[in-house]
């Protein structure tokens, strides 16, 4: 209802600077999906935002809903800044490809609290991460990605062939049939060795804090099947993955 306050969680997907002052807001909430809001004078020192409404930043929000598409934020407190992954450049980078892809394959109003509740996970171990073991690597971002399919409602089949149904000779993946395929059915696809969809079983399977280890050519194998399900399915690409 229009004049009415909403109070919710987000993360801070994106800030873009408008006018002299304010900053535009693409915010992902676990009851809203992404939102659009104007942070008016946010820019100005001494705002009474202070540095809340960072990018990547886990807010509680006030959110006035007006006559435009755009909410204007009223009030922001701090849940968790994630203030050391921005110091350290790989954890920055990969928090920054982490709201990408939400913000790609998420982009409406409808709500996935589950989304929400994986990139706050995603961003707290990047965060903690910092200074220690780091969780800014290739196989963690992939895992991301693969629990975001499964969220969408676009996980790979995995355990048989997507053509037929065949459990054994599992060799290459397809796009377009939306998983793996057998040695019969493989016309259309590109080789996957049993590493990468063994990584990929894996992935989806354990918490992201324990995203299995694989070679850099099984990741790049997997990372190629995540891609090409995107585009078939989704309708979009999503940035490249860490290369490290």
């Amino acid at each position: 209802m229009a004049g009415r306050p909403v109070k919710t969680e987000g993360v801070v997907l994106r800030s873009m600077r408008f006018g002299e002052a304010d900053r535009i807001l693409h915010l992902y909430t676990p009851g809203r999906g992404r939102v659009g809001a104007i942070a008016k004078g946010v820019r100005r020192s001494g705002s009474r935002f202070g540095g809340r409404l960072e990018p990547f930043s886990h807010v509680g929000l006030v959110l006035h809903e007006g006559r435009s598409d755009l909410l204007t934020v009223t009030g922001a407190d701090a849940i968790r800044p994630h203030a050391r992954l921005r110091t350290d450049g790989a954890a920055l980078d990969a928090a920054a490809r982490a709201c990408d892809a939400v913000s790609r394959l998420f982009e409406t109003t409808e709500p996935h609290p589950e989304v929400f509740h994986l990139l706050i996970k995603e961003l707290a171990l990047l965060d903690d991460g910092v200074g220690g073991v780091s969780f800014a690597t290739h196989a963690n971002q992939l895992a991301f990605r693969l629990k975001l399919l499964l969220a969408a409602g676009l996980a790979p089949h995995l355990s048989a062939c997507a053509s037929c149904g065949e459990r054994e000779h599992l060799s290459g993946f397809s796009g377009a049939a939306g998983g793996v395929v057998c040695s019969a059915c493989e016309a259309a696809a590109f080789p996957l060795g049993e590493e990468a969809h063994g990584f990929m079983v894996a992935a989806i399977g354990k918490p992201l804090a324990d995203a299995p280890q694989a070679s850099d050519r099984a990741l790049r194998q997997a990372e190629r099947a995540i891609g090409e399900t995107v585009e078939h399915h989704a309708g979009t690409r999503l940035r490249p993955a860490l290369s490290g």
